[in-house]
């Protein structure tokens, strides 16, 4: 407990049965309840993880979840935040089973939402010195374009390393979103950025430090996933779009990026299909035909105006949301 305020942490787990001791011995005193859950294991992940149940230190303090089949590590996630919420956790914490996460640094990720300044923080290893020499290159650069992808789609323009799972959220979040209908695997933080910010919730990203080489075994395949996640991420945004700027409240955002999308399209496919004619009437396969110039400039101007369009309203959308978001530094960083 911190200032009278509860600490939980979710530990979604997959096979951990080598570190997840480690994560679960390392916790921090403050931290009131360590919710552990079990993504179906099929090592040894529950058996170590029970063993803290006899141990006087952790005994009051463990919970353990088992999911009945492997969902994937959002929907882990989201079972661990449905247990925080129903038993009115104050902060609630996500911590990988793989060790991954440096305990030393969570003080830092929870103290904003305990301070009340924002309701949820997420961990940004990309603000250390040398996280492109400690952090795989593949990863790094993967991570690179899902952040990108991530400040359209969910509105948080300021949001750097968007995949990183060390986070803290309120209960006040918790129980304003849908826990039944979050992401559940590996996209669930773009998921839950993009809900966040529909309902104007504050967040606030945290310089952390990347662990790697620990022992640790990933089954993500980086391309995979960013493909995978970069199709969430389109629908994200116009799920966004459309919540957000229609049925919250109507803003012109949601018109400007509509016209732009529109006029963006139909200009470059049709500026396409003239510049095709185009070249086979150069090669003389259609001798008889002749493209006016003014259907060139038109679909030209219109690929050009939809381009406009779609910078306003990223520009108009940023402005929007630009109070949403908040630089804090822990203490002497």
């Amino acid at each position: 407990m911190i200032k009278e305020k509860t600490i939980g942490v979710v530990v979604p787990a997959y096979n951990e049965e080598r570190l997840i001791s480690k994560v679960i011995s390392t916790m921090p005193d403050f931290v009131d309840k360590i919710v552990v859950v079990d993504d179906k294991s099929t090592d040894n992940t529950v058996k170590e993880a029970s063993k803290f149940k006899n141990n006087p230190r952790f005994s009051d303090r463990i919970i353990l979840i088992e999911l009945s089949r492997n969902q994937g590590v959002g929907a882990a996630i989201a079972e661990g935040y449905k247990w925080a919420r129903d038993n009115k956790i104050d902060v609630a914490a996500v911590m990988a089973g793989d060790g991954q996460m440096n305990p030393d640094e969570l003080i830092n990720i929870v103290m904003p939402v305990v301070n009340d300044e924002v309701d949820y923080v997420k961990g940004n290893r990309l603000l250390t010195e040398n996280s492109w020499t400690n952090i795989p290159r593949i990863r790094f650069i993967g991570n690179a374009i899902l952040s990108f992808l991530t400040k359209i789609a969910s509105g948080y323009w300021s949001v750097m390393d968007s995949q990183t799972g060390y986070t803290a959220i309120s209960l006040r979040a918790l129980e304003t979103l849908n826990l039944g209908k979050i992401y559940p695997r590996y996209g669930v933080p773009n998921d839950i950025l993009v809900k966040l910010n529909i309902h104007d919730f504050r967040i606030a990203q945290i310089p952390i430090k990347p662990v790697y080489n620990i022992g640790e075994k990933s089954n993500l395949k980086p391309w995979k996933v960013v493909f995978s996640i970069s199709y969430l991420l389109v629908r994200l945004f116009f799920y966004r779009l459309f919540f957000k700027y229609v049925v919250r409240d109507f803003h012109p955002i949601f018109l400007f990026y509509c016209a732009g999308f529109l006029f963006f399209l139909v200009g470059f496919i049709g500026g396409f299909i003239i510049l095709i004619l185009d070249i086979l009437i150069a090669l003389h396969v259609l001798a008889d035909m002749n493209i006016s110039f003014g259907w060139m400039l038109f679909f030209t101007i219109l690929f050009l105006s939809g381009l406009n369009m779609l910078f306003f309203g990223m520009w108009m959308d940023r402005d929007e949301n630009k109070n949403l978001q908040i630089n804090i530094l822990p203490a002497g960083r």
